[in-house]
């Protein structure tokens, strides 16, 4: 079990790097919008959402995953790489279940895709990183409320004894 958390942990890494070395320049998201609304074409329409499924924008990113499941619902001839620029963005907003499904739908079609494999790992990592955060987030909240109670009890206390 500690090997594979050790690995998991190296992935996220790993992803976290490269996908910060391959965020598309404002240049580039721009010609491809040219290109895109200018000579409209499924792949055109690709290159931009897996342009913008690398972004620093969630909104960008929230778009790219839109663009990438409309490619899929029509059927586009690279349907896998749709599903790996969704998987991207949705890593990118940190919606790692979503993210996950989609690198296991992957992973079914090409089990040795080692990019995506590496961002399963990844995905599954920032979950447990997530709820670690949750799990101390609500532990210092507890601790928090039973101070302040303790708190309120102890003024409470002294107030009465004054009368």
């Amino acid at each position: 079990m500690g090997k594979t958390k050790t690995t998991q942990r190296k992935a996220k890494i790993q992803v976290d790097e490269k996908l910060r070395l391959s965020r598309p320049s404002r240049d580039l998201l721009e010609s491809l919008a040219v290109d895109c609304a200018s000579k409209p074409s499924s792949d055109n329409t690709f290159q931009y959402a897996f342009a913008l499924a690398k972004s620093d924008s969630d909104r960008e990113l929230e778009y790219a995953v839109s663009i990438l499941d409309q490619l899929v619902k029509e059927k586009y001839e690279h349907q896998v790489d749709c599903y790996v620029g969704a998987a991207t963005a949705l890593y990118l907003l940190k919606d790692y279940e979503k993210a996950r499904a989609r690198c296991e739908a992957v992973l079914r079609s090409s089990p040795d895709n080692r990019n995506i494999a590496e961002l399963h790992l990844a995905c599954i990592q920032g979950e447990e990183e997530q709820r670690d955060q949750k799990i101390k987030r609500k532990a210092v909240e507890g601790t928090l409320g039973v101070a302040a109670v303790g708190l309120a009890l102890g003024i409470a206390g002294m107030m009465v004894k004054r009368r």
